[in-house]
């Protein structure tokens, strides 16, 4: 273990309470502020999205010693579930048998992260907001508003873990040569839902991700434990179809009946949410470098913000929190080689990820529905399965493995350069599963 330190965590979100039981089991003491109420004392926000449990995240949660408590809350999803207007409902396989992505609702499990963290002795501060912070000396500022006397905490070590619109990173933003952008896309969310049957069923496939793609716009639902489903409705905010369109009940019921006419049986529910619930928006944050000097670094969202499509936010953030503690435990009380190792390692794999997540928006809400693109899927599949070796498709590369981002990324790249030139191949429709086809992905390959 390191020598023991006096460290701040802001944010209790799920991964500053996984940074908590990290630093607790390397005998640290740790405080953790948060704003906001206690989660577990208040009902969730209404503004969430069921989270994708893979590889990486339970990575982080077994060499945390808590995934055997984490894999009790989650229900795994091997395949998408395809309701494409005008068709039977079909399948997709995400990967291999036994591969699986796994549905958690954010709520529970961030009232879970923090009934660990504390049993780890992690000491919470709940609805005490940091307005200021001496970075060079380590120190918080917390009040009841901005105006008011506030208080002084000194630490040792702090870490900003209090996502896209933090404190910390804002404190700065004011330092030289830091660099930030920020990008929101068009289209915002909504959280909606499916109650379970009368019996505690599922009303829909409970071992799916269901998708009902319709261009500009689309429907998602991820299954909970108690046989309900987390729906979320992503539309842009302005425009034909769109949330500002959507002003009345009336509009509501023509806007579901008209485009999910197959839980037409939801609509009343879906309507409910529709009005109860805040429309979100969705951004992109990046930002470098992330720690400064040997005493402050950022973490998750606060580093790296990015956009749902890929499944990856909770994931990347606590793979953050793993390399972190490979950091630690590879350079002991050395916190200046700790945080540098750290930010420059993962800069580029949060810049990849989030590129990913952008363009996988555009494959749910459309291609996913694209006959042309799914014989695209189909070729890359069969010849992945009969040559593992020699091709990892993209999705599998960044759900279901550990390799990292910035390879997946240019790898992806690299193999959608001969899927291009595959899908030009005259009558490729009648012959995508033809030696022909075969021989020139592995002619190609060899470039």
């Amino acid at each position: 273990m390191q020598i023991e330190k006096s460290v701040a965590i802001v944010g209790s979100g799920l991964v500053g309470s996984l940074l908590a039981i990290y630093l607790r089991k390397q005998g640290h003491k740790v405080t953790v502020f948060d704003r906001r109420p206690d989660v577990r004392q208040v009902e969730f926000s209404g503004r969430s999205i069921n989270l994708a449990m893979s590889n990486r995240g339970w990575k982080a949660l077994r060499e945390a010693g808590i995934e055997d408590e984490i894999r009790k809350l989650a229900l795994p999803l091997d395949k998408r579930a395809m309701h494409v207007e005008g068709q039977p409902i079909y399948y997709q396989k995400y990967g291999d048998d036994g591969e699986a992505i796994y549905s958690i609702s954010r709520g529970v499990l961030n009232r879970k992260m923090i009934d660990l963290a504390e049993a780890a002795g992690t000491e919470f501060r709940f609805e005490e907001k940091v307005w200021d912070v001496d970075m060079p000396n380590a120190r918080l500022y917390t009040g009841e508003s901005e105006k008011s006397k506030w208080k002084e905490y000194q630490f040792d070590l702090i870490f900003g873990a209090d996502g896209a619109f933090s404190r910390i990173r804002h404190k700065m933003q004011r330092q030289s040569r830091f660099n930030y952008s920020q990008h929101f896309i068009d289209v915002g969310y909504k959280e909606l839902s499916i109650p379970a049957n009368a019996d505690g069923s599922h009303k829909l496939d409970r071992g799916s991700f269901h998708i009902w793609p319709r261009g500009e716009f689309m429907l998602i639902a991820m299954p909970n434990l108690d046989g309900s489903f987390t729906c979320t409705l992503f539309m842009p905010f302005e425009g034909e179809t769109s949330f500002e369109t959507i002003k009345t009940e009336k509009d509501a019921d023509l806007f579901f009946e008209t485009h999910f006419s197959d839980i037409k049986d939801e609509i009343s529910n879906l309507k409910r949410d529709f009005f109860r619930n805040p429309t979100s928006a969705m951004v992109t944050i990046k930002c470098f470098p992330w720690s400064y000097y040997d005493k402050i670094t950022l973490v998750g969202d606060s580093a790296h913000a990015i956009v749902p499509f890929y499944g990856q936010g909770m994931n990347a953030g606590f793979e953050d929190i793993s390399l972190l503690n490979h950091k630690m435990n590879l350079h002991g009380d050395d916190w200046e080689k700790v945080f540098e190792e750290y930010q420059t390692e993962r800069k580029p794999n949060a810049d990849a990820i989030a590129e990913l997540s952008y363009r996988n928006f555009i494959e749910m809400s459309s291609k996913t529905a694209d006959p042309v693109f799914l014989l695209r899927k189909k070729i890359e599949k069969k010849f992945s399965e009969k040559h593992p070796e020699l091709w990892t498709p993209l999705y599998s590369r960044v759900t279901f493995s550990s390799k990292t981002y910035a390879e997946a990324l240019e790898i992806g790249d690299y193999q959608r350069g001969i899927m291009d030139e595959v899908m030009n191949t005259p009558g490729i429709e009648e012959k995508w599963d033809s030696e022909e086809i075969e021989n020139k992905i592995l002619s190609l390959i060899k470039k």
